[in-house]
């Protein structure tokens, strides 16, 4: 496996946080809302993916194919926009932390289903065992995160 390809994803976690923190000035610079602010930033996000589109050429061939796919392939777009107005709405409700452990969490579930039985058209990779403990172990360091604070004050009276 090319270390490169981690290092990208790795950074693209840190990217989300970034990214997150940044939506949520953006909300509150626009007196709390939420939804204009996912809509500005989704929108910036659409222009510069169509800029570098335009750049590296193929724009309208792709343009042309997309009333051939079927409806539900861009889901994603819509899943994605839901995803950021959520992030922008719940960073200050239940902190970065929180949020972020959630979704890393919710990623590292469904991945793990996609992955398995090879949901969507995925390549197939079967879960192992030790794949699940990874997942596990994830779960504990969540909960330890999201609750640990509580669970100190309680044993250490």
């Amino acid at each position: 496996m090319n270390i490169i390809y981690y290092i990208i994803a790795f950074s693209a976690g840190l990217g989300i946080t970034l990214q997150t923190t940044l939506n949520s000035r953006l909300a509150q610079g626009l007196g709390g809302d939420s939804v204009a602010a996912a809509l500005f930033s989704f929108s910036a996000g659409a222009f510069g993916l169509g800029i570098y589109a335009l750049l590296r050429g193929g724009l309208f061939t792709s343009l042309a194919a997309i009333p051939s796919q079927p409806l539900w392939s861009l889901a994603g777009g819509l899943i994605g926009a839901g995803a950021l107005f959520s992030y922008v709405v719940l960073a200050p409700k239940i902190g970065f932390s929180a949020l972020l452990g959630l979704a890393i969490v919710g990623q590292l579930l469904s991945s793990q289903l996609i992955d398995h039985f090879g949901l969507l058209g995925a390549v197939r990779r079967p879960v192992s065992l030790f794949k699940l403990g990874g997942v596990l172990v994830m779960l504990a360091g969540l909960v330890i995160m999201l609750f640990g604070d509580r669970l100190s004050e309680r044993f250490l009276r």
